[in-house]
């Protein structure tokens, strides 16, 4: 290993997709990594990867959507790797289908894992750091979180669901006057295995909401964020247009998303194939970071260096208009002849 740790991260959903990406980057810039997830054909591959920068990794197989199981995943991190000072809530299962055609079964399951999951994780990680007064929770979030979409009806309130839950949990922190911080990180989409996995009733392929993005941007974000004392940090201008939209003409939106905007940007021109998918188990494999997306993902975002480097920004601003002003030429005043 190389050097002591900055510190220990538990990742939930840490075996494919951003949690992969973001199980990468902790290692490489120094944490020992805690590993959450149910896939262990994924973890194994996240381990390795952990290890190969140098870095501590604990593999806990578990499903988030069980509060026992991510109990006994905190519990053996802390015992493998030490205490825990960062914890991401970023596991997450879906369906892609009209409300009609849902069974209560598949909500509940999207439910459990998606937003109960990132309860379980909190209250898991809250139990070991409100004693000691100090760690970060990340929960990632999404701009479905702010406005919902057709075709994704459980996701969507899950999102909402952990929107809410954050919330009341800050304004207790804070009550407490809590070296705990709680922050949320909104993500636009992404390039993840997810679109070939995920359970789908349409007719044609899922596909992101475009602008698409890689899953290291998502990554780069969380990582910042358990950084840098941020209440909430949205990724992308589609996640800020989603959000204020929604503040402002919420009627315009309904139906707006209630055409080609709506259905079709979530929809892929080939068709849609029977294939298994992950919402009740996980596939086996490795299936990485990355899904199908690669030539039209984008791997950065101006949106974001410029929100995460908002104060710099604004005072190189304030500066260069107060050059601009002391450098001005005063006006000659006209003096008129008697």
């Amino acid at each position: 290993m190389s050097g002591r740790a900055r510190g220990v991260v538990a990742i939930t959903g840490a075996s494919a997709g951003v949690g992969r990406a973001l199980s990468r980057l902790m290692a490489a810039e120094g944490f020992d990594v805690g590993l959450i997830a149910r896939g262990r054909d994924g973890l194994e591959g996240a381990r390795a990867e952990v290890l190969a920068a140098g870095r501590k990794a604990c593999l806990c197989v578990a499903d988030v959507a069980v509060a026992s199981q991510v109990e006994a995943a905190a519990e053996r991190i802390e015992g493998e790797l030490g205490p825990i000072d960062i914890w991401v809530n970023n596991a997450m299962v879906s369906i892609f289908s009209p409300v009609a055609d849902i069974t209560p079964e598949e909500v509940r399951r999207v439910t459990e894992v998606t937003y109960l999951g990132a309860v379980y994780g909190t209250l898991a990680a809250l139990k070991r750091m409100r004693s000691r007064d100090r760690g970060v929770i990340v929960q990632v979030g999404s701009a479905l979180a702010y406005r919902s979409i057709p075709l994704q009806s459980a996701y969507c309130a899950a999102k909402h669901a952990m929107k809410g839950f954050t919330d009341s949990l800050r304004s207790e922190l804070i009550h407490e006057r809590s070296g705990v911080r709680v922050t949320m990180v909104q993500l636009p989409g992404l390039n993840t295995p997810q679109f070939g996995w995920v359970r789908s009733k349409l007719r044609r392929h899922p596909r992101p909401v475009p602008p698409i993005y890689e899953p290291e941007v998502a990554a780069q974000a969380i990582y910042w964020a358990s950084q840098n004392p941020r209440r909430e940090l949205n990724v992308g201008w589609q996640t800020v247009k989603a959000i204020v939209g929604e503040h402002f003409i919420p009627g315009m939106l309904d139906r707006l998303l209630a055409g080609p905007c709506g259905y079709d940007s979530q929809l892929g021109p080939e068709q849609q194939q029977p294939r298994p998918d992950n919402l009740y188990a996980p596939l086996p494999g490795d299936a990485g970071a990355h899904g199908v997306f690669h030539r039209i993902a984008r791997r950065r975002t101006w949106q974001f260096l410029l929100t995460a480097h908002r104060r710099a920004i604004g005072a190189a601003g304030m500066m260069a208009l107060a050059l601009a002003v002391a450098q001005r030429k005063p006006r000659r005043r006209k003096t008129s002849s008697t």
